[in-house]
């Protein structure tokens, strides 16, 4: 009974728990009325997490150097918090061409609880501590737990334990950074304030948390050499879309026709960034893989520096 009498008190310290003035009478709204004040409150996200931009630069410098030495980043969440965390992940291999096990998304009750919600599944600390363990968290790599409330036991339970064994720690919450008493490396905390409908964190919150990760491991990305101009020149041509899309890429940067696109593409090996190497450096495929090595994986630097030969 006092464990669930703190509950409530602490979840009345929220502000994303407090009530929307703005959305006092939306029972009593048109469809019209609804969308708007929904929109008019989502306008208040990206302004949120511009506040944040210099704590999201520190985590995602992290991030990189994780990565450059061969750490990986783990995301951690439950409900609405943990399925935004694993599609980020998720996204990463088709989008710059990395292995799945780079980015990971843990959720709070397993694979079932990203289709089916879990009850029970966040309320226990331990049961983050043994998902890090499972996952064999060292000091190369990074979590980041997610939670609007930032009081999450599963995710507060997997960060101390990652913390404890020696890994880099950041916490994305949509609370004020006043209210933040946990110790991590590097806390964002996007103030939302209250949804629209009380409480529904998978609205504004959800929609922050979803923009912060998407900077976080886009922005990496590219410091790895993942993009090239404004395009993903990593991707993996796993369907027919990506097949085209890769195409049209090489077609884009170098100005070849279609069927040249293709020719190259099947020289390189379906890597775009070696097709590109090929054809702006004017070399066959295996000096274009030589340069990419020694650039790093960077196309720019491939293609503009001289590497000699050999």
């Amino acid at each position: 009974m006092a464990e669930r009498k703190s509950l409530f008190d602490e979840l009345g310290t929220l502000t994303t728990e407090e009530r929307n003035k703005a959305s006092m009478n939306i029972d009593a709204a048109s469809i019209a009325e609804i969308l708007r004040i929904i929109n008019a409150e989502d306008k208040k996200v990206a302004f949120a997490v511009e506040g944040e931009l210099a704590f999201i630069e520190e985590a995602t410098e992290m991030v990189a150097a994780a990565f450059r030495r061969g750490g990986r980043l783990f995301y951690v969440g439950a409900g609405t918090s943990g399925r935004i965390g694993v599609q980020d992940a998720v996204e990463c291999p088709p989008t710059f061409g990395t292995l799945p096990d780079l980015v990971q998304g843990m959720i709070a009750g397993g694979r079932p609880a990203m289709f089916k919600a879990q009850e029970g599944a966040e309320d226990k600390e331990e049961n983050g501590e043994n998902d890090i363990v499972a996952h064999g968290i060292t000091e190369r790599d990074v979590v980041c737990g997610i939670a609007a409330s930032r009081r999450t036991p599963y995710v507060v339970g997997a960060i101390r334990k990652a913390k404890q064994l020696g890994a880099k720690t950041v916490f994305v919450t949509t609370n004020p950074r006043s209210q933040f008493d946990l110790e991590v490396d590097v806390a964002i905390c996007p103030e939302v304030g209250p949804e629209v409908i009380m409480g529904s964190t998978r609205m504004k919150s959800g929609t922050a948390q979803k923009m912060v990760l998407n900077m976080i491991t886009t922005a990496a990305m590219i410091r790895l050499g993942k993009v090239y101009e404004n395009m993903m020149v990593d991707l993996q041509m796993t369907n027919r879309k990506l097949e085209e899309r890769s195409k049209r890429i090489v077609m884009t940067i170098t100005g070849v026709d279609y069927g040249k696109a293709e020719e190259v593409l099947k020289k390189a090996e379906g890597h775009v960034k070696t097709a590109v190497v090929m054809i702006r450096a004017k070399v066959e495929a295996a000096e274009a893989k030589r340069r990419l090595r020694k650039a790093d994986g960077f196309v720019r630097r491939a293609i503009e520096a001289d590497f000699g030969k050999g």
